[in-house]
């Protein structure tokens, strides 16, 4: 069942701004409480029409990023049928293999999937992520002298990988679970955001 879908990623997390683990460094503070989500503008996975949709993960990462051993909790969205749905789990688990799959083999424990609301926002570089009552977020861009969004490449972790992303700070950050043992009210720690385009 092949897939191929395109979209954009919001990213936060309890390391500094930049977080030291898109270049292989262990996470501020020894580990790291991230919250990913991947909205799909347009796409398609085995015949299934997923466009519009969105599938996010608040991860707990015991170290460095690349030694993997996360443990997830996985949110899908309400508005996926149940076909939609078995169709974001198949790529976003890695059983489709491609790009996903190396992102998702980091995974050691998915402690629950939840279908929840989920809010998804970018306007002019600002983002706005509300997942469920577990996670909230406001998301800003880093920008350089000249006004451009500052930006990563070629950095060997990646949550889009293959595309450049976006690095900044977020003003917001609440994630609260019991199972993941996250308790997070943080202002000014790292945000990512990024445009993405998976297949395989």
């Amino acid at each position: 069942m092949a897939y191929r879908i395109e979209g954009r990623l919001l990213e936060v997390c309890t390391c500094k701004a930049i977080c030291p683990c898109w270049i292989g460094d262990d996470p501020d503070g020894g580990t790291c409480d991230g919250t990913l989500a991947w909205h799909i503008d347009k796409g398609e996975v085995g015949g299934t029409d997923v466009s519009g949709l969105t599938f996010g993960m608040l991860a707990h990462i015991p170290g460095n990023v690349l030694k993997g051993n996360w443990r997830a909790l996985a949110f899908v969205d309400e508005h996926a049928s149940k076909e939609q749905e078995e169709a974001l789990l198949a790529v976003f688990t890695g059983k489709l293999g491609g790009p996903v799959a190396d992102l998702a083999q980091l995974v050691g424990e998915v402690v629950g999937v939840e279908r929840v609301g989920i809010e998804f926002d970018v306007k002019e570089g600002s983002g706005r992520l509300r997942i469920g009552n577990t996670v909230a977020a406001d998301l800003e861009c880093a920008r350089g002298p000249d006004g451009r969004a500052t930006v990563m490449s070629d950095t060997i972790f990646s949550t889009i990988p293959g595309s450049p992303a976006y690095i900044g700070r977020a003003p917001l950050y609440r994630a609260q679970s019991e199972p993941l043992g996250i308790n997070v009210n943080l202002s000014g720690y790292n945000s990512v955001q990024g445009a993405f385009c998976f297949q395989a």
